[in-house]
């Protein structure tokens, strides 16, 4: 988190392509280079690991397909139903269990089909360890907008996160995007990539600490509905699109013939 994706293929692959660059191939992050199975992981090996789990991918295009990359139509169903359920029913009934009871339930719905139909599940168990740890907080203190207290927390600890990776010159936007454009880790020598991975995961940043910004008033409001509807369509659907953002900053600049790297 040494060296780009080697890939044996690359020069066919290439020709095949009518010669596009690397930026507009789509590439598989799991792919990565050979090292030593006694030696311990290297920087390179926990920035491609990271990059493959992320669930980021690319569409025939090269440009970042942002619907696979939150997982899906049911992906943001999996992120958007419990709270969205846990909102109208407390808004309609004002009884806090039922609403509890029922977001867990939409929840465990997801993972059960996804059980079923032999998907994945680290997504929906995710949601549904989240939800239930959600609505624990809830009922412990019999408070409707403590539902989405945790929330707030992770949210905090990701901006921190980021910040820090910037800090530090690893910036979160380039081990999510470098494996994926066949970069590796080999940006982090280039100033001008560091820069655009950066700028990018500032954007990132941007779009967390909006959240906060939205909606830590109407928490200390009490003002559930409110708070219920800006977290639906601040939460998968925003990230979605600061993701993409990043992506469309961070794009390397193509390198011209016979003349210097020209802009995207």
């Amino acid at each position: 988190m040494s060296h780009p994706i080697e890939d044996p293929d690359a020069h066919r692959r290439h020709a095949d392509d009518g010669g596009r660059p690397a930026e507009d191939r789509p590439t598989d992050p799991q792919a990565g280079p050979q090292t030593d199975p006694q030696a311990g992981p290297t920087a390179a090996d926990l920035a491609m690991q990271y990059a493959a789990k992320s669930g980021v991918k690319r569409s025939d295009s090269g440009q970042i397909d942002v619907l696979s990359s939150v997982g899906g139509v049911q992906g943001l169903a999996e992120s958007i139903a419990p709270g969205l359920v846990f909102t109208v029913l407390f808004t309609v009934t004002r009884d806090l269990t039922v609403s509890l009871v029922a977001a867990l339930a939409v929840s465990a719905v997801f993972t059960v089909l996804r059980l079923v139909s032999r998907t994945p599940v680290t997504q929906a168990l995710a949601g549904l360890v989240g939800v239930a740890f959600c609505a624990i907080v809830a009922q412990r203190t019999g408070n409707a907008e403590d539902f989405f207290l945790p929330g707030f927390f992770i949210n905090g600890g990701y901006i921190i996160a980021m910040a820090a990776s910037v800090v530090f010159r690893w910036p979160f936007a380039g081990l999510l995007f470098g494996f994926i454009r066949n970069e590796g880790i080999e940006w982090r020598k280039d100033p001008a990539r560091v820069r655009a991975y950066a700028t990018a995961t500032w954007i990132i940043v941007a779009v967390l600490a909006l959240r906060l910004a939205v909606q830590v008033p109407l928490y200390l409001a009490g003002n559930v509905a409110a708070l219920g509807s800006t977290r639906v369509a601040m939460g998968l659907p925003l990230y979605a699109l600061g993701l993409w953002l990043a992506w469309i900053i961070s794009r390397p600049r193509p390198v011209t013939a016979g003349g210097p790297p020209a802009d995207s």
